[in-house]
């Protein structure tokens, strides 16, 4: 076994083309933190960029950020945070919840997984922020695409391919994203104890009214007490994220709480509070406990994520949260990952699932991603013909 470990788009650029020329596969890894994701990688050497590192262009008056691909996120973060500006759609990590570290993920782990957090019912996800991406494909070629500067968006759609490719298509070495300016405040308007479906109806109000709300999660009872070290009690609760400058902020949460007070008693977390809660609703810490116990995401209409979630719970036995105004649902299995069962009732409710976290056994023997209806697929096949016609770049990983 071979353990490629480049630190130059160059090096990069040699190792591919000789798995190519010699029609061996290659594992692409950066730090490791979502390597629990997919299926196990059919492979024999590794092409590790976690020294492939650097921020290589960062401009803020122009909002664009450029960096090797297994630059460290948290190293953007704070890097970012010092010139107030981030990554609007908050990435997830990973890590925890995959029996990792927290903050090991990178700049290419974000694109190649179109990462996204709570924001992203405001802000979208990885794809519809990335401008540019060099990178090499599974022929042994060095491409780019995109600009570095927002308003150069040539071979865009291009940039946006290499989303949620998960390292199939090509590997990628150079990223560059657009940047936005962090909100001054933040506070969360919390609503105690609704069942799901009056809080689908609370959400769905909120999301609704001018108040510009920028997350919008349902956490039951059971499971909200392991958010933020239960600074959320432990009642249901649904929480409504306010951002802005802080007289806006104010104006905004008074205009939930006269519009929502009927529903619901509420109360009001304070920005550090509300930071620390939305980290852990994004990165689903309710269900980092250490363990393969099964975990689905799940994504569905919001109208229809607490049916599904019901559903499903009197199915098999499981517990959920819900993000993205019900629209996401992060799903444990306590019976096993039960893939069958879970695809079916998505489609039921339309929707798509994916198998975040589960055995290596299991996730060999499950669909890991929703598949995808023929026209789909057929598209699909071309770009990876087009890209990696032996088929060398994390072979197996998405079946």
């Amino acid at each position: 076994m071979t353990a490629f470990t480049p630190t130059s788009p160059a090096e990069v650029l040699a190792a591919v083309q000789w798995a190519a020329a010699e029609e061996q596969p290659l594992e692409i890894v950066g730090q490791g933190s979502k390597r629990g994701i997919g299926r196990p990688v059919q492979a024999a050497h590794t092409l590790d960029l976690s020294k492939l590192i650097g921020v290589t262009l960062y401009e803020p008056e122009e909002l664009v950020l450029s960096a090797r691909a297994g630059t460290s996120l948290a190293e953007i973060g704070t890097l970012l945070a010092d010139r107030g500006q981030e990554l609007a759609f908050e990435p997830i990590d990973y890590g925890p919840l995959l029996g990792g570290e927290a903050g090991r993920g990178t700049i290419g782990g974000v694109l190649a997984a179109n990462l996204s957090g709570s924001r992203r019912v405001k802000a979208g996800a990885a794809r519809d922020h990335i401008l540019g991406v060099h990178a090499v494909s599974g022929r042994g070629e060095a491409f780019k695409s995109g600009g570095r500067v927002v308003k150069n968006v040539t071979g865009y759609d291009l940039s946006k391919v290499m989303a949620g490719s998960w390292g199939t298509l090509a590997a990628v070495t150079d990223v560059t994203f657009k940047v936005l300016p962090a909100a001054e405040t933040e506070t969360t308007v919390v609503l105690r104890d609704l069942l799901d479906a009056d809080a689908a109806r609370a959400m769905a109000r909120a999301m609704g009214s001018s108040a510009d709300v920028s997350g919008a999660a349902h956490l039951p009872e059971g499971i909200v007490a392991r958010v933020a070290s239960g600074a959320l009690g432990t009642d249901a609760a649904t929480v409504l994220r306010v951002e802005g400058f802080g007289p806006s902020v104010a104006d905004r949460v008074a205009m939930l709480t006269r519009l929502l007070a009927p529903a619901a008693t509420i109360d009001l977390l304070p920005p550090d509070a509300s930071r620390a809660a939305w980290r852990g609703i994004r990165d689903c810490t309710p269900f980092a406990d250490g363990t393969e116990t099964p975990v689905w995401r799940i994504s569905t209409a919001p109208a229809h994520g607490h049916d599904l979630a019901l559903a499903l719970r009197t199915e098999t036995p499981a517990e959920a949260f819900y993000d993205w105004q019900g629209g996401l649902i992060w799903l444990r299995m306590f019976g096993g990952a039960e893939a069958d069962k879970v695809r079916m009732l998505t489609r039921r409710f339309g929707g798509h699932a994916t198998l975040v976290r589960a055995s290596p056994a299991e996730r060999a023997a499950s669909a890991v991603f929703e598949p995808q209806p023929p026209a789909l697929a057929a598209l699909s096949a071309r770009l990876k013909e087009q890209f990696d016609p032996r088929a060398i770049l994390n072979p197996g990983r998405m079946g």
